[in-house]
């Protein structure tokens, strides 16, 4: 094979950016790009050069892998580029580098769950770390190959084979999905249903149901359906003792949940490969709005108020003054609240008349024509978009979220940082939550790069007892002429970042999952205890300590067992003669 063949079947992506290779920056992104450097204070580093497949020299796999297995498994260079990193600033910036210490030995494209599992059996038996990869969008660390030193070779799980909807219930609403579908091919496969998911993120194009299920992924719906736990029927999933399989149940009481622990899970205790999912009829029926504040304060007690109202807004995304900037949103400078409502089965002028009774209460303004409009009946092809084009301020903030991330990996070859974190408070700690957040990551990026920038926050989900924000910085290096320098920096300011918002009494990650960038964050917030009981249920499941090390969990030499003691992995990797799996 030559250096960038694949076994992949996908369209090729990018391997050091967002997206696939076919996509570009239109002339006028990149004049956005430009104007957004150019508000940055320090200046950059001159422009490096789109790395190349050939700027990279791997080293060979640590060991051989069994002829069996030789359909499946990959080793070329783009195949374990592409299976390297994530999606995050930090995985961009050291492609751009060509900084690549810990690509993976092998690449397996499973076709079937024995496939899997013979790839499972042979990485137990031969201490083999697996990093279960779906999209590859993660922005937490989530599937990189830097599992430490105790494992004879790594290897990322690529589950895009498994991309069908196998089983479709129209009783119950709800499809049998298997877990490496992408969304858009997801919602292809149920569209002929007259069904969706509606599970609509900005990695939607790239990322995969097994994925969103693993990392408790927050979807399109600000209040209510706000991730995709409530979407989530059964599950099945392939660990190195068994498949664990459960049952499909409206709702049950019978002990903890199997599911809420695979949920979350991000591949530390094995891999899912298909689950049951909730699914919705296709939206008919919208109304929307774009409303704009003279206060920040009034725009939050607003939210708050219509987050308690019962009246579940599929939309309610409230921006500040430095987040409308930011994007170019509306007029540049007022806090904007984007409302919005949907429905299959109702007209929805009730609704958005007692939101907007709530909006005037607090201050809000807004174009009444625009409303009605936004009301009027829909032809069968826009009633199925996803997500439906919005204009004005609503259309403009959603074409800036959904190519961000192209414009990043544009502002990270000249040395610039942009980046984004999340987090979830309560209402009554927000507003303290709010200013010393942006104060403590400002102080953070000005001490780290010399220059004081803006951090602006918008809300992604709002809840009846608080919000989830999301805060994003745009910074430059400090006129460093290598992106090490950059790299560094921005690890100075994640650090802060995380422990501003637990300090402050946030979560570690609403909806990026922990990965490895979140780790001490997540073991501040979740109990010692707890993360020990986790420790011994993948002992059970994943005795070996194989699956994704590192994330959530130590590697099997150092992660903590059932009573507290440190786990030991004996010959072979197996602890307590437990078997590898088994058809």
């Amino acid at each position: 094979m030559t250096a960038h063949a694949t076994l992949s079947a996908r369209p090729q992506k990018r391997f050091w950016g967002w997206g696939y290779v076919h996509e570009q920056l239109s002339a006028q992104e990149h004049s956005v790009v430009q104007a957004l450097l150019a508000r940055l204070p320090g200046g950059f580093s001159a422009k490096v050069s789109e790395p190349q497949v050939e700027d990279f020299a791997l080293a060979p796999p640590r060991m051989p892998a069994p002829a069996t297995l030789a359909p499946v498994l990959s080793c070329t260079p783009y195949d374990r580029l592409v299976h390297s990193y994530g999606k995050s600033f930090a995985d961009g910036v050291r492609m751009w580098m060509r900084h690549v210490p810990s690509a993976p030995d092998w690449v397996a494209f499973p076709r079937n769950e024995d496939e899997l599992i013979d790839v499972l059996d042979w990485a137990h038996e031969q201490r083999v770390a697996v990093i279960p990869f779906g999209g590859g969008t993660s922005v937490v660390s989530g599937v990189e190959a830097s599992v430490g030193d105790g494992y004879r070779a790594t290897l990322s799980l690529d589950m895009e084979r498994f991309d069908r909807v196998l089983e479709v219930d129209p009783t119950s609403r709800c499809a049998r999905i298997q877990a490496g579908v992408l969304g858009p091919d997801l919602e292809a496969q149920l569209k002929p249903h007259g069904l969706t998911l509606r599970h609509y993120l900005q990695s939607f194009q790239f990322s995969t149901l097994g994925g969103w299920i693993a990392t408790r992924a927050g979807g399109h719906y600000a209040t209510q359906y706000t991730h995709i736990d409530d979407f989530v029927q059964s599950t099945r999933t392939v660990t190195p003792r068994g498949v664990v399989q459960t049952r499909r149940l409206p709702g049950s009481g019978a002990g903890p949940a199997p599911d809420r622990l695979i949920i979350g899970s991000e591949g530390t205790l094995g891999v899912i490969t298909e689950a049951w999912m909730r699914l919705q009829d296709r939206p008919t029926f919208r109304a929307s709005a774009s409303v704009r504040f003279n206060s920040y304060p009034d725009a939050v007690a607003c939210v708050r108020a219509l987050s308690q109202s019962g009246l579940q807004p599929s939309n309610c995304r409230l921006l500040d003054a430095a987040e409308v900037a930011f994007a170019g949103v509306g007029d540049r400078r007022s806090p904007t609240l984007v409302l919005a409502f949907e429905s299959a089965d109702h007209p929805l002028h009730a609704w958005m008349v007692r939101a907007l009774e709530l909006v005037a209460d607090h201050g809000g303004l807004y174009d009444h024509e625009a409303v009605q409009r936004s009301m009027a009946p829909a032809d069968a092809a826009h009633a199925t978009e996803t997500p439906q084009h919005r204009q004005g301020s609503a259309g403009d903030w959603r074409d800036a979220f959904i190519r961000m991330p192209y414009w990043r990996d544009e502002t990270t070859r000249h040395g610039a940082i942009l980046d984004t974190f999340e987090t979830a408070v309560t209402w009554d700690r927000f507003e303290a939550f709010y200013d010393g957040i942006k104060q403590d990551v400002a102080e953070a990026i000005r001490r780290v790069t010399g220059h004081a920038v803006p951090v602006s926050c918008r809300f992604t989900h709002v809840y009846p007892d608080g919000p989830a924000t999301y805060f994003t910085f745009a910074a430059s290096s400090g006129g460093h002429t290598d992106l090490a320098s950059t790299w560094a920096q921005w690890r100075d300011i994640k650090a802060a970042c995380n422990a501003a918002v637990v300090g402050h009494g946030g979560t570690s990650t609403h909806h990026h999952a922990v990965g490895r960038d979140h780790r001490p964050s997540y073991e501040q917030e979740v109990p010692q205890l707890m993360r020990q009981a986790l420790a011994g249920a993948k002992a059970v499941m994943d005795p070996a300590g194989i699956m994704n090390p590192g994330v959530l969990i130590d590697p099997a030499q150092h992660f903590v067992g059932i009573t507290g003691g440190t786990v030991s992995a004996g010959e072979n990797g197996d602890t307590a003669g437990w078997p590898a799996t088994t058809k």
